[in-house]
Order: C-alpha cells, then structure tokens, then sequence
C-alpha cells in the first residue's frame, strides 16, 4: 500500500512547543514506507537534529503551503490566517463543529481551495476519541488551579516538566486539603486531573455526566476547587453562572479544561474569554466573592514533551489508514463532509 508523505509543519502560534509525532516514532514510520517532512521551528521542543538522525527530510518554516501535492500536513494548533485557500488535506485540532468563534471561516478556506480537514477531536471509534492530549490537559488544569488557590500563581506561566510541577504542587501542601471536585472523572482529561489533585493532596469529589443532569448546585458551589473536564452537548443546567459570582458560597477556583468559551455548549457561561499563558487568571467578583477561572486553550503545552510523547504514540499507528481513510479517519472525514459540502 502507498504510504502518505507526512508534512509536519511547524506551529504557528508563538507559545506552541508541543509537536504531532516525534522522532522516535517517526523513524518507525519511515522504516514503514512513510515520506516524512519535518518543518523547523523556533519554539518546537524537540530539535530538528533528532529528526535528521532518523531520516527526515527538513524543510523551512512555514513551507507547508507549498507542499507536494497529495502531501498530508500533519500539526496541532490552528493555522495562520494566510494563505485564504486550503489545497492540501490537513491534520490538526481545528474545533471548527461546535459553532466555536471563527470556525466558518476556517471551513470557508477549505471549501475555496478544496483541500480536506481531518480533525484530530474527531478521530473516533464507536464515538470514542482515539487520540487527545486530554490527561495532560487535566493534569495541567486541575494542578493551575491548585497553586491559583494556595496564592503561587500570581503571573504568567510558561513550559515546564512534569518533575517541576510536582515539585510545586507538593511543595505547598496546606494542613487542610483543599475540598476539589473534578466534573468528568472518568474520561482523559478527568484521570489526568484527578492524578494532579491526588499529588497536590486534595479532598477529591468526582462526578461524571450522569452526575449533572439533575445538577446539586449547593454542592457544587461547596467545593474549593472545580475542573471541568466533561465534553458538553448544551444539555442541561450550566455549572457556574453570572448570577452565581455574588452569592455567598465556598468555590473561590474553576479550571475550565474543556474551555467551550465561545461555544452554545459553554457549561461555565460565567466565562466566555480563553486566558493565556501571559495572563493565566481571570477574576469575576468583588472582594468578598471573588472566583477565579483558568481557561487556557492549550494546556498540554505547559508540559510539551510529555504530552508530544503521548499524542504521537496514539496518533501514529493510525496512519497506515490514513491513505484510504480508512479506521478513525473515516469518522473524521464524515464530519467534515457534513460540514463543508453538505451545509454548502
């Protein structure tokens, strides 16, 4: 079977470092039959080098839009805004079905050019996702929000290793733990979280969705800590409202993982701005009440070559059914179908 020639393009977005497979398993694709391209970067944090030594071609940044034709462009995070039109059949997190903020002119660029969105979120098998950054996303979520609560995360944030965040949340360990309850426990980004708070020494309350259909706001609004890790439909009371910033109550922190900020399905409808690396904390309430949400749209990044290792070794033995669009890529592939040329 002919394998794809894989174009891994550097990231655009400046603070960026994670990437879609590393070289480890790229020398495996390549002992495979796969051509594989590897874009260079200023921010990625494995070095091109170690992708040479495996035997990838380089290529300069951003050189993607001129790509082979057939050339399958494999990266993470959005892409820059130009060129208008998408030719090639592109690999990434687009979050582009959800009605998320400028998710049609994304869609648009590839109804112009004619080329393929095959969107990571949406590789599944029996509706489950096969591969996800989440368990680091909760982790990195859920341990923010512990050091937001206990006063030691007052700036920015920035890369790190996981050894250093452990450090930090043991480290700080109050004589009374703090009350945390993870909404969405059982999937990828609900274990992550959990492992974090369980390091961090909290008092974990876990609820899966079942658990908020008919939602105990009382006992919600008790906790210290809340991390939303659960995928939402829209269904449902939202978790933490406007109206609830200035009831008396004892939630001072909410990690927004799952971070639908400008989606319908925005269970946290108290936010509806992502914050960034630069200003990780945003502050609702008075003196009195106040409540802090984190809402980072890219967590995982915080800890990138953990969470680049994970990711490739899920991504990659999915490739070989890349070239019929076959397995997962065929639940991607109808949904961009639906979106693109069905709603055109």
């Amino acid at each position: 079977m002919t394998r794809p020639h894989l174009w891994i393009r550097a990231e655009s977005r400046p603070t960026e470092q994670r990437v879609p497979i590393v070289p480890a398993d790229a020398a495996r694709l390549i002992a495979d039959g796969f051509t594989v391209t590897v874009e260079e970067s200023p921010t990625r944090i494995v070095p091109v080098e170690e992708y040479v030594e495996v035997g990838c071609s380089v290529a300069p940044f951003g050189s993607w839009v001129d790509a082979p034709e057939g050339a399958v462009v494999v990266g993470i995070k959005e892409l820059p805004e130009d060129p208008s039109d998408l030719q090639h059949t592109h690999v990434f997190f687009a979050h582009a079905y959800k009605g998320q903020e400028g998710a049609e002119e994304v869609l648009e660029r590839f109804r112009r050019g004619g080329g393929e969105l095959l969107d990571v979120e949406y590789l599944t098998v029996d509706g489950k996702r096969v591969v996800a950054f989440g368990f680091w996303a909760g982790y990195v979520g859920a341990a923010l929000s512990v050091l937001r609560h206990r006063g030691l995360l007052d700036g920015g944030v920035g890369p790190m290793t996981r050894e250093d965040l452990d450090e930090r949340l043991r480290g700080s360990t109050p004589a009374e733990p703090e009350r945390a309850l993870v909404i969405g426990s059982r999937g990828r980004s609900g274990t992550g979280a959990v492992e974090a708070l369980a390091v961090a020494g909290c008092a974990l309350t876990r609820w899966d969705r079942a658990d908020t259909l008919v939602l105990d706001k009382p006992a919600l609004l008790d906790q210290d800590i809340l991390v939303n890790c659960v995928v939402s439909l829209g269904a449902g009371e939202a978790f933490v409202t406007a109206e609830d910033v200035d009831v008396p109550r004892r939630l001072r922190v909410v990690g927004d993982v799952t971070c639908d900020v400008t989606s319908e399905a925005n269970k946290l409808p108290v936010n509806t701005q992502i914050t960034t690396w630069d200003e990780p904390v945003r502050r609702f309430g008075g003196d009195e009440h106040p409540l802090d949400v984190i809402a980072i749209d890219n967590l995982p990044s915080l800890l990138p070559r953990e969470s680049s290792e994970t990711f490739s070794a899920e991504l990659t033995p999915l490739l070989p059914d890349l070239a019929d669009r076959s397995g997962p890529w065929a639940a991607s592939l109808e949904w961009f179908r639906r979106h693109v040329h069905d709603a055109s």
